[in-house]
């Protein structure tokens, strides 16, 4: 099927799209979903971490319990490995026959999809995460009793992830390859 144009096709974008591997779209969204979600830790702690150094100098006693914004924020890039790992183990072989038949090309673009749900909601999750926590080492060091109350809102922010990672898998769920004839 790839390189010969069927009846009715066009030399489309969306022509293209079809000769490109269903195995390609699957590595592409696990890629996604654990490299988008890292960069959104990583972000995630780059703005809680300047907040909570900068808090630090004024109120060192925050370092340690402030810390825990970090950790949530480490815990987004651990929901990318998770799912990364799930969508991994959805890939199987198909003949070389079937690479181009519906149901691989569902799998395929069902992996790709899940990838880039879990990866933009763990980006997202990991700024909403940061700058609560950034907002907390700030307010902890000027008044402690508020620490608790913001960190209700930051385990809030924190089940965007969680949110993420269960469409992620349900999405996933459709990717069932062909069966291989003997």
């Amino acid at each position: 099927m790839p390189g010969s144009m069927m009846a009715g096709e066009s030399s489309s974008w969306s022509g293209a799209l079809l000769q490109i591997s269903p195995y390609t779209f699957s590595a592409l969204g696990i890629a996604i979903a654990i490299g988008v979600s890292v960069l959104g830790a990583a972000w995630g702690i780059y703005i809680t971490g300047s907040s909570l150094i900068g808090a630090a100098i004024k109120a060192p006693r925050i370092t340690s319990k402030n810390l825990i914004s970090v950790i949530f924020c480490e815990a987004v890039a651990i929901y990318g490995v998770i799912v990364a790992i799930i969508l991994q183990t959805k890939l199987e072989s198909v003949p070389t026959s079937q690479i181009y038949a519906p149901e691989s090309l569902r799998a395929g673009y069902a992996i790709f999809a899940s990838g880039i749900i879990v990866g933009f909601a763990n980006l997202v999750c990991g700024l909403c995460v940061g700058i609560i926590g950034s907002s907390c080492a700030l307010s902890d060091a000027q008044n402690s009793s508020l620490f608790v109350k913001i960190l209700v809102i930051e385990i809030f922010g924190s089940a965007l992830g969680l949110f993420g990672v269960i469409v992620g898998i349900i999405m996933s769920a459709q990717a069932t390859w062909p069966l291989k004839t003997m």
